[in-house]
C-alpha cells in the first residue's frame, strides 16, 4: 500500500458536518483533508435538500404576498409554469454559497479531494477517483460525515419522474396539478405545504393521526387550519395498500380505509438512511444499527479508536445545526480539549409553510414532571402588531412556565419567523430567566418578538390570579385543574 499523502485528519463528506469538522480541525493547527464524492462541496444539504427547498419556499412566499395584493398586483401564476421558473434564483444562490465555501476552505489550508472513499483501516482512507484511479491517503483520525439519502419502501417504486423523492421531487420540468405526499414528517409537511401554496392540489396521508406529530399539538393544529385553508388535505391514521403508475397520466394510491387517490405525481417522504455504503464499515467491525446508522459513544467515536462519525450518518435528530456542533466536539474529544458543557437544548426548525419552531420540553412532558404546578402563556399573532402588518396573523407562541418559580420551561411558535424567534427562548432557557424577563427589559416594536412579551403577561396573570385565590389546598387543586388551558 502506497500512501500518497499524509495528514492529521480525514474528513470524509462535506457537508455541514463535515465542513465544521475540518475548520475545527484547522484551527487547531491540524493537516486535514476533505473528500467528497461530488465536484462541489456542500453535500445534499447544499444541492438537494436544504437550500433548493427553500428557495422553492421563498418563491412560494412572493407567490403568496402578490395574491395577498390584488389591488396593487395583477397577478396569476401560468398553468404551464415550469418548476426551474419558479427556482431560477437557485443556481446563483448555490454558485455563489459553494463558491464562498470552497474559498473559505481553500484558504483554512484543507485540500479537497473529489473521489469516492472507503476506510481500509483505522488511519488509512482509500480514494477512488471518477477515471478509476486510486490512491490512498493516511491519518491519525478520521471523521465520517457522509449524511443521509432518502428512505424508499420496497413496495413503492420511485421513478423519479412519476413518483419521486426528497432528492428527486426539484426535478420536476412542469408544476403538477396535483400531488400526492406520503408521510407525516418533517420533509413530508414542508413540501406539501410549499406545493400547496403555489396551487398545486395536495394530498399528504400518514399513519400518524396528525402531521409533525412530535411537535407541539397547538402547533401543528395552526399548521394544519393554513394547509387545508390553501387547498390541502391530510389524511391521517391510513396506510397504502397499493401505489402505482397507471402509465399514462397518474398515480394511483389506495388506502386501508377505501380512499383512492389520484395525482398527476407523487412525493415519498418516509424517513432517511445514512449513506455508509462502499465504506468499508463491515470489513473494520462496525455493526450499523437502524436504518445504516453508525454507533457513537458520548464523543462521536465509533467503536474504533480515532474513527469518528457526525450528522445524519449517526442517525437522528438528523439537523445541519446539530452536525456542526457534533463536528467541533469529535475534534475537541480527539485532541483532548475542552468542549464545554454537553448542549441541553437542540431547537427544531421546521421550514413549512407556516415555520414551525420548538425550544425546551412540551406541555405534556412538563406535565410529566411538574404536574400541575406549571402555567401557559399564549401569544396569538394577531394580537401582535407586526403580525397584524405583515399579514401572519394565524401564528402562535406558547410559552411553558414553572408555577413556583415562573421559570421558562419551553416555548413553541408557528408563524412565519419561528425558526429565528425561537433562539430569544432559547437564550432565556439557557440563562435560567423566568417570563419577567420579557416585562422588565426593552424589546423593539412593532416586532413579531412582542409575542414573548404577550405570552409572558399571560403567564403572570394566570399566575397573580393563582395568588389571589388562596382557597384551601382542596378546593385550590380542583380550581388549578379546572383553570388547567
Amino acid at each position: 500500500m502506497n500512501i500518497e499523502e499524509e495528514f492529521d485528519l480525514i474528513v470524509i463528506g462535506s457537508g455541514p458536518g463535515g465542513q465544521k469538522t475540518a475548520i475545527q480541525a484547522t484551527n487547531a493547527g491540524l493537516k486535514v483533508a476533505l473528500i467528497d464524492r461530488e465536484r462541489k462541496v456542500g453535500g445534499t444539504c447544499v444541492h438537494h435538500g436544504t437550500i433548493p427547498s427553500k428557495t422553492l419556499r421563498e418563491a412560494a412566499l412572493t407567490i403568496t404576498t402578490l395574491r395577498r395584493n390584488p389591488d396593487v398586483f395583477d397577478f396569476k401564476l401560468k398553468d404551464d409554469m415550469e418548476v426551474s421558473t419558479l427556482m431560477k434564483r437557485l443556481d446563483s444562490v448555490l454558485g455563489s454559497y459553494t463558491d464562498f465555501i470552497s474559498e473559505y476552505l481553500t484558504s483554512q489550508g484543507i485540500s479537497y479531494f473529489h473521489g469516492r472513499a472507503s476506510i481500509s483501516d483505522a488511519n488509512t482512507v482509500s480514494l477512488t477517483t471518477l477515471k478509476g484511479s486510486s490512491s490512498f491517503l493516511s491519518a491519525k483520525y478520521i471523521v465520517i460525515a457522509t449524511g443521509s439519502k432518502p428512505r424508499t419502501p420496497s413496495d413503492i417504486e420511485v421513478d423519479h419522474e412519476n413518483i419521486l423523492d426528497s432528492d428527486s421531487i426539484l426535478s420536476m420540468i412542469y408544476l403538477p396539478r396535483s400531488l400526492t405526499v406520503v408521510g407525516g414528517g418533517v420533509i413530508a409537511s414542508e413540501y406539501a405545504s410549499i406545493f400547496s401554496l403555489l396551487g398545486v392540489k395536495v394530498t399528504m396521508f400518514d399513519r400518524t393521526s396528525r402531521p409533525l406529530i412530535f411537535m407541539e399539538p397547538e402547533c401543528t393544529e395552526k399548521f394544519l387550519n393554513h394547509f387545508t385553508k390553501n387547498g390541502g388535505e391530510y389524511i391521517g391514521e391510513a396506510k397504502y395498500e397499493s401505489i402505482k403508475w397507471d402509465s399514462v397520466s397518474q398515480v394511483i394510491t389506495k388506502l386501508d380505509n377505501g380512499t383512492v387517490i389520484s395525482s398527476d405525481k407523487m412525493l415519498v417522504a418516509q424517513g432517511r438512511i445514512a449513506n455508509t455504503q462502499g465504506l468499508g464499515l463491515e470489513d473494520l467491525g462496525i455493526e450499523l444499527g437502524r436504518n445504516g446508522a453508525i454507533p457513537v459513544d458520548d464523543n462521536y467515536q465509533t467503536s474504533i479508536e480515532g474513527l469518528y462519525a457526525v450528522g445524519d450518518v449517526i442517525g437522528p435528530p438528523s439537523l445541519a445545526s446539530v452536525s456542526m456542533e457534533q463536528g467541533r466536539r469529535a475534534i475537541c474529544h480527539a485532541l483532548g480539549t475542552d468542549p464545554g458543557s454537553k448542549f441541553e437544548l437542540v431547537p427544531n426548525g421546521i421550514y413549512a409553510v407556516p415555520e414551525l419552531s420548538s425550544v425546551g420540553i412540551s406541555e405534556d412532558q412538563a406535565r410529566e414532571k411538574y404536574g400541575n404546578d406549571i402555567i401557559i402563556g399564549r401569544a396569538s399573532f394577531d394580537e401582535v402588531a407586526r403580525g397584524q402588518i405583515a399579514g401572519f396573523k394565524d401564528g402562535l407562541l406558547k410559552m411553558i412556565a414553572d408555577s413556583k418559580t415562573l421559570k421558562i420551561l419551553g416555548v413553541h411558535v408557528v408563524a412565519e419567523g419561528a425558526t429565528d424567534l425561537i433562539h430569544v427562548g432559547e437564550m432565556a432557557i439557557l440563562n435560567n430567566n423566568d417570563v419577567r424577563v420579557f416585562l422588565e427589559n426593552v424589546m423593539n416594536f412593532p416586532t413579531l418578538g412582542e409575542a414573548y412579551r404577550i405570552a409572558a403577561l399571560n403567564i403572570i396573570t394566570k399566575h397573580a390570579e393563582r395568588l389571589a385565590r388562596k382557597p384551601e389546598s382542596r378546593i385550590q387543586n380542583l380550581i388549578e385543574q379546572a383553570e388547567l388551558n
